[in-house]
């Protein structure tokens, strides 16, 4: 699939999942740079706004298997991976997949379970396969995870670890629809029967396959290589920040700046579409220090000051 055909599917994707669910585009384009660029996507949000249908509105459109996991506190790891379970008649134990062998794993309310249960998907989200008691078994392709949290404020929840949090290409806020789109929330309510909408299928697992595939053929120019590693490496150096972006955030950058180009059908990236993609990117990877955590500085902040204090390259 070239990068017109992916920017073709994708504004169907978006027009489809858009008949559903009442939210910004903008949103929707950002979960969908997740999903191009291969990688995972965190939404986090208070309750009720429409995370989980979200997800599974996207896994629908996608035509790809899904699975919805329930974090909670009592959740066990094997309660994910799956487990041995022993045969009577063969007397040997086979393996009994857990809900994460799907095409899509939607880990709700992912910070409600504690964070050895969050360790789980680790290696699954980073390797495409997941080992238990010594084996090692694939995961489906496609494979990605869309995982809800509420925020970390509220009544039982546990922070997410900063390794767990990384692996995340994408990480975004659904907010409240404006008065006007809660109307018309309402008013889809009235038309149909069901408490739930549904969405036409429009892909199947070897159109998603290929439509991942449709960034890598965008370019990059040098000297855009070096604006994206400016970007990620000012944030080490920020006198709010403890731990700064990691080699992988500068590579998610790279990616999801790829998956932006190509979502609006061009074949290059330009500084707009880093920039476009740095704040879901890159956020969520800084660690702030303690004197900035008290004066309550936003990591959204900081990524804005890097952008502003790096300049940009012309094309």
């Amino acid at each position: 699939m070239d990068v017109s055909e992916a920017s073709d599917t994708c504004n169907r994707l978006l027009d489809e999942i858009e008949s559903a669910v009442i939210t910004d585009r903008e949103f929707l384009e950002t979960v969908l740079f997740g999903v191009l660029g291969r990688g995972h996507v965190l939404l986090e949000d208070v309750p009720g706004t429409g995370k989980t249908l979200t997800a599974r509105m996207v896994a629908e459109t996608l035509g790809v298997s899904f699975s919805r996991i329930q974090f909670t506190p009592d959740l066990l790891p094997a309660d994910v991976t799956g487990t041995h379970v022993y045969n009577e008649r063969d007397r040997t134990f086979e393996f009994s997949e857990g809900p994460i062998f799907a095409h899509i794993v939607l880990a709700d309310e992912i910070n409600r379970a504690p964070p050895k249960t969050q360790s789980a998907l680790l290696e699954a989200m980073e390797e495409g396969q997941v080992t238990v008691d010594g084996e090692t078994h694939e995961l489906p392709e496609p494979f990605f995870v869309i995982a809800t949290q509420n925020p970390v404020e509220m009544e039982g929840t546990f922070e997410l670890p900063e390794a767990q949090v990384d692996r995340f290409a994408i990480k975004t806020t659904m907010g409240y629809p404006e008065e006007g789109g809660e109307i018309e929330l309402l008013r889809r309510r009235l038309g149909r029967e069901q408490q739930s909408p549904s969405v036409e299928t429009i892909l199947d697992p070897d159109q998603v396959q290929a439509l991942r595939t449709a960034p890598e053929s965008v370019r990059v120019e040098e000297d855009l290589l070096t604006y994206m590693a400016q970007i990620t490496r000012a944030t080490r150096k920020h006198r709010h920040v403890e731990v700064g972006v990691s080699p992988r955030g500068s590579q998610r950058l790279l990616e999801t700046s790829r998956a932006r180009a190509a979502l609006v059908g061009r074949e290059y990236v330009t500084p707009d579409d880093v920039k476009r993609v740095a704040q879901p990117a890159l956020a969520h990877r800084i660690v702030l220090t303690p004197d900035a955590r008290v004066d309550d500085i936003a990591k959204s902040a900081v990524v804005d000051r890097v952008l502003e204090d790096i300049p940009v390259p012309t094309v």
